[in-house]
This record gives C-alpha cells, structure tokens and sequence, in this order.
C-alpha cells in the first residue's frame, strides 16, 4: 500500500494560505465573483480538509484521503436539501453556513472533485 509522510511545515504553510483564500473568496466582488463567491470556495474547502487530513493521518495513502474528503463533501451537499431547525440554527451563523453550507447547488459536485485533484496532486509532491 502506498503511503507517503507528508512534509507538516509545508502542510502548515498551505493551510496557512488556504484558510483566507477560502474566506476571501466568499466575500470577492470583482470580475467573477459569482463563481469566486460560489464555487471557488467549494474547491479550496476539499483542499484544505485533504491538506488536514494529511497533516493529521501522514501515513494514509493521499487517494484514501482525497476519495473519503469528496465523499464527505458531497454528502454535506446533499443534506443541504434537508432542513430541520438544528441545522437552520447552525446555518443562522456566518462559520456554520461556510462549513455545512445552506443551499444544494449540483455544480459544487464538479468543483468538489477539482478539489479533490487539486488535493492529491498537492499531497502527492
């Protein structure tokens, strides 16, 4: 089985990097900030849970890591289509919008999944 151990300062610093990339994009008001505002933070969402889970599980493959964090992803896509009061209430806060989402929208599924590419080709170097 391939595993790799991954190099933690250099997954610090993605993070690191990631982390306001990932706000910043949901609050971009220039050309394509619809995409910016939607989708682009649906990519780099699934890049910083594969950069974690790399940081905290260096010894599972990065496919594992890539297939189960688009997985979780799509399943928190899908139960946006659900909403009962306690995940309306988490949903009320600007944190648990940006980390459950509020509304299903099929086109993360693709951005998910460049993600996911994104993710392994980082852990993979």
């Amino acid at each position: 089985m391939n595993t790799i151990k991954y190099n933690k300062i250099n997954l610090l610093i993605m993070l690191a990097i990631i982390i306001p990339l990932g706000f910043a994009s949901k609050f971009y008001q220039g050309p394509g900030a619809l995409w910016s505002n939607n989708y682009l933070g649906g990519i780099l969402y699934v890049v910083f849970f594969i950069l974690l889970a790399g940081l905290i599980f260096p010894s599972v493959s990065s496919i594992k890591i890539c297939i189960w964090v688009v997985l979780a992803t799509c399943i928190l896509e899908t139960i946006q289509l659900w909403h009962p009061p306690f995940l309306e209430f988490i949903r009320s806060y600007f944190i648990g919008r940006t980390l459950i989402g509020s509304g299903f929208d099929f086109w993360d599924f693709p951005h998910y999944i460049i993600g996911g590419i994104i993710g392994y080709s980082i852990l993979k170097r």
